[in-house]
């Protein structure tokens, strides 16, 4: 570092460094007041952020840098990128990378033969060592994108492990039209059994309903507007899960009815808790109700019913198959749900209709009309 005499009577203090991009010198500066052992020791300082920050700017391939360096400023970006519910995920998904690989290990060494083994030694189960495969390879290819890695070629080597749990029959993700009636018919619970209806008859998501509030519902022009959902993790609003799930979803006379019901019910509940809510679903204190005591009754009700375990999302599946078995569109049941495509909808649509198709064809088999 140096100095020099401006003809203000300020002193400027300079240092030079190597441009990682380019390898040229490059020269930051910085003005005091004047030379003294305490200013050159705070232009110092100064000047080593200003190169730092530089640096930082500029990011490149560091041999150096280990897997808790990587997913330092893997945080940061999200912080800033995706929202609360998704940061909090990957925050607890890359801490188990930590424990598994080293928090020194460095990204410059990192290979398949590495990971495969250090994955294997959890004696996790084969869905969750997929599931960390796939937060692994999400951090490696940021790191690769930003320039942080150079060769990334590993991960083509490391191919999901087999998980025949993860192959649920497709009627396992729907429930049929007896099979909801029957597993309302065995819900005691008065709200959950309202929720349990509303999330077959709308196809919103459980965060969705959760979120809605009562002004949400639209009697005059027959409309729930989908807006918010809630982070059950995170413990707050936040918008809707993609572009498209910001939607308008019509109330269909039974909807209709219900959500008359449901309103009707809350401002009942309320006025005997002695506490006042603008949400449409609330617990006994006017927030949020627990989508885990909902995600757990649910569970209990329908295996002792049904004979299995049944969570909110089989039942906007549900609602997907009730709609294809009413004749409607499936543009217009995707539209409905919130998204342009999703395989596992197709695919229930086209069983579901195709087994209407069957039972017609079965019906006039053999049919004599002359």
């Amino acid at each position: 570092m140096w100095s020099e005499q401006l003809p203000s009577g300020n002193v400027r203090f300079a240092e030079r460094y190597e441009d990682p991009m380019t390898g040229k010198i490059r020269t930051v500066s910085c003005t005091l007041e004047k030379d003294t052992r305490v200013t050159r020791k705070a232009a110092a300082q100064i000047l080593e952020e200003k190169i730092q920050e530089r640096l930082a700017a500029s990011p490149s391939p560091d041999k150096k840098l280990t897997l808790f360096g990587l997913i330092e400023r893997y945080r940061e970006d999200q912080k800033r990128t995706v929202k609360a519910s998704t940061y909090s995920r990957n925050v607890f998904a890359t801490k188990r990378l930590i424990d598994i690989l080293g928090a020194d290990t460095l990204v410059s060494k990192l290979n398949a033969g590495y990971v495969r083994k250090r994955f294997g030694e959890t004696g996790d189960e084969n869905g969750t060592l997929n599931e960390r495969l796939t937060r692994l390879k999400a951090l490696i290819r940021w790191g690769y994108k930003n320039d942080y890695i150079t060769d990334i070629r590993w991960l083509d080597k490391l191919d999901k492990a087999p998980d025949p749990e993860k192959k649920e029959r497709l009627q396992d993700k729907f429930l049929e039209g007896d099979e909801l009636k029957n597993l309302l018919a065995g819900m005691a619970v008065p709200q959950w059994r309202l929720m349990t209806v509303f999330l077959a008859l709308s196809g919103l998501r459980v965060g969705e309903a959760i979120a809605l509030d009562m002004e949400d519902v639209d009697f005059q022009d027959r409309t729930i507007h989908v807006t918010k959902t809630w982070d059950t993790n995170n413990k707050l609003e936040t918008s809707a899960k993609t572009l498209s799930s910001s939607r308008d979803v019509y109330m269909q006379d039974e909807l209709f009815d219900l959500c008359r019901k449901i309103k009707a019910f809350t401002l009942s509940e309320c006025l005997r808790n002695g506490c006042r809510s603008t949400l449409l679903f609330c617990d006994s204190n006017g927030d949020h109700v627990e989508y885990a005591a909902y995600n757990k009754y649910l569970k209990e009700v329908s295996l002792r019913v049904l004979g299995r375990k049944v969570t909110p999302h089989v039942l906007r599946h549900t609602h997907v198959a009730l709609m294809a078995e009413a004749g409607v569109d499936l543009e217009i049941i995707s539209r409905r749900l919130g998204h342009a495509t999703s395989k596992v909808t197709r695919q229930i649509y086209y069983h579901v209709t195709k087994r209407a198709q069957e039972r017609a064809n079965e019906a006039i088999r053999e049919v004599h009309l002359i």
